[in-house]
């Protein structure tokens, strides 16, 4: 994650600090949807840094219809943002019309709000279109003294956005999912690694890497991980970060070694 800086941290803080008792009396209050967008926009511009009468609009027309608000940063739209009442849960169908929204849009990601629960949601345009939950956060249970949490909406500020925060978080849980590990697992050269180490221990065995291979996966992997769409997803993701390295290392004049790359991570999934 990128240093924050310090007159930045302070305005997450100190906004958190005050905006918490406000939602709080609205939860009690179970203020309307229109009411909740007042508090949200004023959360957008206080605690989250974007300016409130030329980065936040609620004016975006999407088909017919407009979209409760929308970020746009030098002109360009970031964020969609769905607002619901602040006594409502966040549902699926709720996702569905953002991402529907974001996708009519060309727009990668989507923030779900009640103004207490916030949730960041990366839009991939496949067909058919597809929704990764990247951030659940809950502001009421956040601490302004903790940096961890102050790192955490930090993700969804002007400035975690202007640096791709939220693009490095989704990549961090990714290389660290329980599906990437797996696929990294399977790969040629971390079997050939097994398959020395495995040798050391029983040096008159006679050990090959397709046999690790099948005993990973019928008796240490679950089954969800090493089969599945996000299996298959993950394991071509490993393939082509393979597939750079060996390029990479050819146009060096390296030895053809093929190293499995993946982006360097700080939290994510549990592993396999």
């Amino acid at each position: 994650m990128a240093k924050i800086a310090a007159k930045t941290t302070e305005r997450i803080s100190s906004g958190l600090k005050r905006f918490q008792p406000i939602l709080d009396s609205a939860r009690v209050r179970d203020i309307n949807e229109s009411d909740t967008v007042v508090i949200v926009t004023d959360i957008l511009q206080y605690v989250l840094g974007y300016d409130k009468y030329s980065e936040i609009t609620s004016e975006h027309a999407i088909r017919g219809t407009y979209c409760d608000l929308a970020i746009k940063l030098y002109g360009k739209l970031v964020l969609l943002i769905e607002v619901k009442a602040i006594g409502l849960d966040l549902k699926e169908n709720h996702v569905k019309q953002a991402v529907d929204y974001a996708a009519n849009q060309g727009c990668e990601w989507v923030l779900l709000t009640n103004g207490i629960l916030w949730q960041a949601f990366r839009v991939s345009f496949e067909k058919p279109i597809q929704r990764e939950l990247v951030l659940d956060l809950d502001i009421s249970k956040l601490s302004h003294k903790k940096t961890s949490d102050i790192e955490t909406l930090w993700l969804i500020a002007r400035e975690g956005l202007q640096k791709s925060g939220l693009d490095d978080y989704q990549a961090q849980r990714a290389a660290l999912s329980r599906f990437t590990l797996a696929a990294v697992l399977q790969t040629d050269i971390v079997l050939d690694v097994l398959r020395r180490e495995l040798r050391r221990i029983s040096p008159d065995a006679r050990i090959e890497s397709e046999e690790i291979k099948t005993v990973l996966n019928n008796e240490v992997l679950k089954r969800e991980v090493v089969e599945g769409e996000k299996a298959q997803a993950a394991k071509r993701s490993v393939a082509r970060a393979a597939g750079r390295a060996l390029r990479k290392n050819s146009d060096a004049g390296a030895p053809s070694e093929i190293v499995v790359e993946t982006p360097a991570t700080t939290g994510g999934e549990k592993s396999a």
